[in-house]
């Protein structure tokens, strides 16, 4: 299966484009961001749990990235309400289930080799934020490749200072709005960025909170 899995060119949907897919586990339904794979891929969704749903327990090649958009997420007997940022390193593994219900924002198979440290950052603590260039920042991950953190916008603030996007990006909004050009991005919306776009993005009037991934389009990993 192919979804946007041409990385050399801008991929975007906002949430009334949202199509959710049953997955094979009952209870778990997912909207694709982008995909290289079948049932085992490279992928980029949104995943939702009803009440009382489950994964049996899998492994995870290449790793998993996952931030808790609503509910709360459990996994093996430890649990995550909203705001909750986890990276799973490869080889790594779990049994991945929601009492209440849960929508995650989850990426497969995108990390590198060398990742070995479990990550789990609360982002609702404001201990985890930081000033940086007149913006709230969360820094979720780095390291010599990508960064990942969750940015606080002011109403009509640019995402970018620097317009030329040299390793890509990926963003995810979480609340408010962003603006590309004349399309408008509400929570859900996810915008790609391909190495060396012009990405003029703006909050709107309420300004914007945004997940955002950038550098790892450089090579991207399992493609």
């Amino acid at each position: 299966m192919l979804i946007n899995a041409d990385f050399s060119r801008r991929a975007s949907l906002t949430p009334e484009q949202h199509q959710w897919v049953k997955s094979p586990q009952k209870g778990v339904e997912r909207v694709m961001f982008d995909r290289v794979g079948a049932e085992k891929a490279r992928a980029t969704s949104l995943v939702r749990y009803a009440p009382q749903s489950y994964f049996p327990h899998h492994m995870h090649p290449n790793g998993e990235e996952i931030l808790v958009l609503s509910g709360t997420f459990s996994a093996d007997d430890q649990h995550y309400p909203a705001g909750w940022y986890l990276r799973n390193p490869p080889a790594s593994g779990h049994q991945p289930y929601s009492d209440e219900g849960a929508l995650i924002f989850v990426k497969l198979r995108q990390m590198s080799a060398n990742e070995s440290h479990h990550v789990a950052i609360d982002t609702c603590d404001n201990t985890n934020w930081q000033r940086q260039n007149h913006r709230d920042v969360c820094p979720l991950f780095a390291d010599g490749i990508e960064q990942v953190s969750l940015q606080r916008l002011s109403a009509g603030e640019a995402l970018f200072t620097d317009e030329i996007i040299t390793g890509g990006a990926e963003i995810l909004v979480l609340e408010g709005e962003l603006i590309d050009d004349k399309q408008v991005y509400k929570r859900g919306g996810w915008i790609r960025l391909p190495v060396g776009d012009y990405a003029p993005i703006k909050s709107g009037l309420e300004g914007a909170t945004t997940y955002l991934k950038t550098g790892h389009l450089i090579q991207p990993i399992g493609v």
